[in-house]
């Protein structure tokens, strides 16, 4: 009974995390505008998701400031954890405490601050700003999930290595960051996705000359949700998969290895 009642539970579980999903992907294929009507399968609203050049324009900025912002952060939030968990300094305890808070702060919260932080510094609006803000939000991700695989290394190993006649620099590159590698690509992950779904800190910090597609597609519900929308949340679903396919594989061949 035990047995039955955890598989009901896991069932549960991932019927109310991906039942939405499988609608959205389900009714990308629906020959008809109105997204809770089954009419029949068609492939139209993909061939006119290639035509509209406005959803696929804030598409690939969301994509471009995801990935940048990611790999900033991951960059800054990598050495900042190496910083903490080397070395004793003044304001370490501080520095740690302030990664959290920012982590717990509302997203309005950053948002209104950082856009008071660009108005006061004169910035323009727009990608620069946007790009300045999602790194902002997501180096204390990186820095907590580096800092946790960090939090039991042997830094003797580094010493070790050092002694052997390597510099600091080459330390790092390869005693600590083939280790930390895990926790960097999952910071990496977060990173993205946290920037790739953002709404409320990109409203506040970017300008009317470039548009993600988080407020593009807010824009557009308004008015309903149109078929496109559907098609290009598909998309974009296939291309998470198929990189979560290729980083198992490719951990996979590494243990092998």
């Amino acid at each position: 009974m035990s047995r039955l009642l955890k598989a009901f539970y896991a069932a549960a579980v991932y019927l109310f995390l991906y039942l939405p999903l499988a609608v959205l992907v389900v009714f990308s294929f629906n020959d008809s505008r109105l997204t809770l009507a089954w009419k029949g399968f068609t492939l139209s609203w993909y061939v006119k998701l290639l035509h509209n050049r406005t959803l696929l324009d804030a598409a690939l900025n969301s994509l471009t400031v995801a990935a940048l912002s990611a790999c900033a952060a991951t960059v800054a939030g990598t050495l900042a954890a190496v910083a903490l968990s080397r070395w004793r300094f003044p304001g370490r305890k501080s520095l740690s405490a302030v990664m959290y808070v920012v982590m717990m702060s509302p997203d309005i919260v950053m948002a209104l601050s950082l856009l008071v932080l660009f108005v006061s510094l004169g910035l323009p609006l727009g990608f620069g700003t946007l790009l300045l803000a999602h790194v902002t939000f997501c180096i204390p991700f990186v820095t907590v999930t580096v800092l946790s695989r960090l939090s039991g290394f042997d830094w003797g190993l580094m010493e070790a290595a050092m002694d052997l006649g390597a510099s600091e620099s080459q330390a790092f590159w390869r005693v600590i960051l083939p280790l930390a590698a895990p926790a960097v690509a999952a910071g990496w992950l977060m990173s993205f996705t946290l920037s790739l779904d953002d709404v409320i800190i990109s409203f506040f910090t970017t300008g009317p000359t470039y548009e993600v597609l988080p407020l593009r597609i807010y824009s557009m519900v308004r008015l309903g949700v149109k078929p496109e929308v559907n098609a290009l949340c598909t998309v974009m679903i296939g291309l998470t998969l198929a990189a979560v396919a290729v980083s198992h594989l490719l951990l996979r061949e590494r243990r092998r290895a």
